[in-house]
């Protein structure tokens, strides 16, 4: 492909080092007021929001998807997190079972094992609690997702 066939958009600083101008090959306007794409007002129609672009929805729909979404986020890192509590109590109870191994081994420390096993499987039940208590918040952050997004649990008994 010749340099002379390429869009204006793309390599236009390598063809026209110092020439900023665009040409009228280009302009899709034309008159004093109007720029190289069309009036410079378009910007000011009815459907331009200035904050955001135009539109796609009402402000309430824009809020209940947002809502649906930080739900959704929130839903996803209270599963990893329950996944993090879960791996904490098969490391720490995996721990604990080769301290006690190592209290019938090594007769001489039985104490200092006994001691951390003991420290191990305390560590395992708080990992377990912890994984436990992220589970309940994943199911809660899901409802609010499903009740955010449309659907809503009707409670009958």
């Amino acid at each position: 492909m010749s340099g002379e066939n390429r869009h204006h958009l793309f390599h236009r600083k390598e063809e026209n080092e110092g020439n900023v101008n665009v040409s009228s090959d280009y302009a899709y306007g034309s008159g004093a007021d109007q720029g190289a794409y069309g009036s410079s007002d378009y910007q000011t129609g009815s459907d331009y929001n200035a904050a955001s672009g135009y539109n796609t929805g009402s402000a309430y729909q824009q809020d209940q998807t947002s809502e649906y979404e930080r739900s959704q986020k929130e839903e996803k890192h209270h599963k990893r997190m329950e996944h993090v509590g879960e791996l904490g109590t098969m490391a720490a109870g995996a721990y604990a079972l080769y301290e006690k191994h190592e209290t019938k081994k090594d007769p001489e420390n039985a104490g200092r094992h006994k001691i951390e096993e003991e420290i191990a499987a305390a560590a395992a039940v708080g990992s377990g609690g912890y994984a436990f208590h992220e589970h309940h918040e994943k199911k809660e952050d899901k409802r609010e997702a499903e009740e955010a997004g449309g659907k809503h649990r009707h409670h009958l008994f």
